[in-house]
């Protein structure tokens, strides 16, 4: 999983999957669900990120992956 934020258009897109999506579908106003070919969800693209969600502050609990942070 990946998030990746872009200020140019302060958007937040929330990366789910490696596999193409094939479909997407906006469930609310700026938020949109990106799905693949078998109807897996592959991500979340949230336009006006800053007003939706608190962009300040992530957090992690018991997630068992690698963490790797890049910053621009």
């Amino acid at each position: 999983m990946k998030l990746n934020y872009y200020p140019e258009t302060d958007s937040l897109y929330i990366d789910l999957s490696s596999r193409a999506s094939t479909e997407s579908v906006e469930i609310s106003e700026g938020i949109v669900i990106d799905y693949d070919e078998d109807g897996h969800i592959t991500g979340i693209d949230i336009d006006n990120a800053s007003r939706k969600i608190d962009l300040k502050e992530i957090v992690l609990n018991k997630i068992p992956a690698q963490l790797q942070t890049i910053t621009a």
